[in-house]
């Protein structure tokens, strides 16, 4: 699953470039110390927190970790459809 998200986050750049976005993930991962399987779940925990309250596109969603010099970021951007309202 992550291997999906990651072709998305990539998109149809030149092997030379998603090459490099390979390493620069591998790199944040392991200082981070997540894996794919902890990605896997945070995203899956994510979709259903954010599922209870709205439609979402889940085929266009994205999971990112992005890094600056002391800090690290997730990212988790996807399309809202609509609002769900609770029945009173």
């Amino acid at each position: 699953m992550f291997s999906e998200l990651f072709r998305r986050f990539t998109g149809q750049k030149a092997s030379k470039d998603a090459a490099k976005k390979r390493l620069q993930f591998s790199l944040i991962y392991d200082k981070l110390e997540v894996n794919d399987t902890t990605l896997t779940n945070l995203q899956k925990d994510i979709v259903g927190v954010i599922s209870n309250y709205f439609e979402i596109d889940k085929d266009s969603l994205e999971l990112k970790v992005k890094r600056d010099d002391d800090v690290s970021a997730l990212v988790f951007n996807t399309p809202i459809l609509q609002v769900k309202r609770k029945r009173a």
